[in-house]
């Protein structure tokens, strides 16, 4: 069994080349995966082979659920515990600084418990190690841990770059959906988890309409949340391009996997999107901003850096895009 410690689709991602490594050293190459319900991990995938089963850690729902999650807090975590101790698993390796995710395999009396060790308590509480330092370097650190934890058990001996497995059904309905779109196509990641990581309507916008201009394509990709915003980005382009733009915060996360791998590429805020479009290979450009950098795929993810997010302008990003596609 793996778990993931953190909530976002993008860090499941990162995580799933170390996943699979761990499943090649496991009964029947595979392994079950706990992971927040925030994650989509079934979508993402429930359908490649290591997957044995997804074991929901119900710990940080969805804001709009208005819920207090099944395994929140101290209680919560014994819960869940208990919870896994009937399925009498014989490993379980932690992908997480926390200590209290220890207690979990403690509570699940699990013999074999392999976890990052880098505080003395977690340490305590797992049966051995080797241990890893937490990264403090100028990147996200959720996959410099990961990687450092999976060359110190020997599961892999470099950095793997993510990737993702596209669904032939999910495929399928997105090749349909944008049947009769130009092409080259663009995907726009106009969703964000916080404010702080939002590009801006009239920034998507003015980016969509340079893009539309030029004969392109263009899927303003998102979620259901976002749904008002992708109609004001199109209420924003003049009446003769939206033709040539597409909103899509209806389909599944299976299918933002297969319209991302259609994509010649993909633009937007740091956002699960972005993390799924290179892990298809799909040339991808993050409106970053002055946060830390993403560095776990520096060939197909790039970053788009400025001392504010306001700094980036829409024809900047607008002549990436239409560089790439020439």
């Amino acid at each position: 069994m793996v778990l993931l410690q953190w909530v976002g689709m993008g860090d499941l991602v990162w995580h799933v080349p170390y996943f699979r490594r761990v499943a090649e050293t496991s009964q029947g190459g595979q392994v079950s995966l706990i992971a927040s319900p925030t994650v989509f991990a079934q979508q993402l995938v429930g359908h490649e082979p290591w997957v044995r089963e997804i074991i929901d850690f119900d710990r940080h729902p969805r804001r709009h659920e208005g819920r207090q999650g099944r395994h929140r807090g101290v209680l919560g975590l014994f819960r869940m515990g208990v919870e896994l101790r009937e399925k009498q698993f014989d490993r379980i390796v932690l992908f997480t600084n926390y200590t209290n995710r220890s207690l979990v395999a403690l509570t699940a009396k699990i013999p074999e418990r392999l976890g990052y060790g880098t505080t003395w308590l977690q340490r305590r509480l797992l049966s051995h190690g080797p241990w890893i330092q937490r990264y403090t370097g100028p990147a996200v650190g959720t996959y410099e841990d990961a990687t450092m934890f999976a060359i110190a058990h020997g599961w892999c001996d470099a950095p793997i770059v993510p990737s993702l497995v596209v669904r032939p059904e999910a495929l399928e309905r997105m090749k349909a959906r944008v049947q009769g779109m130009p092409q080259p196509m663009h995907a726009l990641c106009i969703g964000s988890s916080e404010p702080y990581k939002q590009w801006g309507t009239d920034n998507f916008a003015a980016l969509a309409a340079e893009l539309a201009r030029a004969g392109h394509g263009v899927l303003l990709i998102a979620g259901p949340a976002e749904r008002e915003m992708a109609q004001a980005i199109l209420q924003r382009v003049e009446p003769a391009l939206r033709p040539r733009i597409l909103a899509v915060t209806d389909g599944t996360v299976a299918e933002t996997v297969a319209a991302m791998s259609l994509m010649r590429t993909c633009l937007g805020n740091d956002t699960g999107g972005v993390q799924i479009a290179a892990a298809v290979g799909t040339p991808t450009w993050v409106v970053l901003g002055p946060r830390p950098l993403l560095a776990h795929d520096p060939e197909t993810l790039h970053m788009l850096t400025a001392p504010r997010l306001a700094d980036i302008q829409p024809g900047d990003v607008a002549r990436i895009a239409l560089a790439q596609a020439a």
